[in-house]
């Protein structure tokens, strides 16, 4: 990439507020994390005690090959890893941009205690790019099929961002197939209006150009602040920015245009009968924690959770906070 090309992006960037974690409409709901009494749930509220240790599982280097488990899930093939055992089943479902591997610090967690499943949805990670089937009835049947195969059912479903849209989908469709479903910074609501243009235009970008003249807007959107600025987190966000280049490109943009144009669940909420978790980042600026909020009031007997220092990949940010949380709820579920 010539750095000549990146110079007419700027103004579109500057214009559209691409990074600005404004342009979404404030509610009025109080944001979280201010009062502890005045948030359902907060991980970490009593201080280090209620958090998990967790292994960090070190970044797969650059170049290292890897096993290519994949299934042919309706002429699509997608990428699973599996690490087996006689525990309960947990499926994990990645967010946009991203792959199973961005559940790498709570499967090394957890694979002494459940059997942890992770997949990447279709052109992303390491599934092949298909021709069509990027909305999310279609990414749904997709994960259903997937636990039906690999026998997993009644599974914990753990999603983030986009893979909380198809775990909703899956909680409203083929509930027999889940035995409680976390939602991580996602929202049952479709994209809001504001975001529609901020997004079509990053996918027209990254269509002519690639990710790398977004790549710092896009970590502004997926990481809060107390990740991008932590000295100690630099060579984690080095190898997720790497992974973000490493991205096909047409895998992106039909993602992309899936997430954005996807219907909203709001008024079927009340039909959700799964045991269910969600949790937030307090720092999320892709779904701010209102919207996952109110996702959670509208589902019987949901869990809040309100995650302090974590952005809209809490999973990475935050893993102790995000493993302890998950352990504790499904433990009950």
């Amino acid at each position: 990439m010539r750095e000549a090309a990146q110079d007419p992006v700027r103004p579109l960037l500057q214009q559209q507020r691409l990074d600005d974690d404004r342009a979404e409409a404030s509610h009025a709901l109080r944001q979280p994390g201010g009062d502890a009494a005045a948030v359902e749930g907060q991980v970490g509220a009593a201080g280090p005690s209620t958090h998990t240790a967790v292994q960090y599982a070190p970044p797969m280097p650059l170049g290292q090959p890897r096993p290519m488990p994949r299934m042919n899930i309706e002429g699509a093939e997608l990428h699973y890893e599996d690490t087996g055992g006689t525990g309960t089943p947990i499926v994990f479902a990645h967010g946009l941009l991203w792959s199973g591997a961005m559940y790498r610090f709570q499967i090394e967690a957890l694979r002494g205690e459940h059997r942890c499943i992770s997949f990447d949805f279709r052109g992303q990670g390491q599934s092949p790019i298909a021709d069509s089937g990027y909305d999310m009835d279609t990414l749904a049947r997709d994960a259903a099929r997937l636990i039906e195969k690999l026998r997993a059912a009644p599974c914990h479903f753990v999603g983030l961002s986009m893979g909380g849209f198809i775990g909703m989908r899956l909680a409203l469709r083929r509930p027999e197939l889940l035995r409680s479903l976390a939602l991580l910074e996602t929202a049952a609501d479709p994209e809001p209006a504001l975001n529609k243009p901020k997004y079509a235009l990053m996918g027209l970008i990254t269509r002519a150009l690639g990710t790398r003249p977004l790549l710092a807007s896009i970590m502004k959107i997926m990481f809060g602040r107390t990740f991008l600025r932590d000295p100690a987190k630099a060579a984690l966000r080095e190898s997720l920015r790497q992974e973000l280049l490493g991205n096909d490109v047409r895998g992106t943009v039909r993602a992309l245009r899936g997430v954005i144009g996807r219907a909203g669940l709001m008024d079927e909420l009340g039909s959700i009968h799964t045991p269910t978790l969600v949790l937030s980042g307090e720092e999320d600026v892709a779904v701010r924690p209102e919207r996952s909020r109110r996702t959670a009031a509208l589902i019987p007997g949901a869990r809040f959770v309100v995650l302090p220092q974590a952005g809209h990949s809490s999973s990475l940010e935050q893993p102790e906070a995000v493993t302890a949380a998950l352990r504790e709820f499904f433990r009950s579920a």
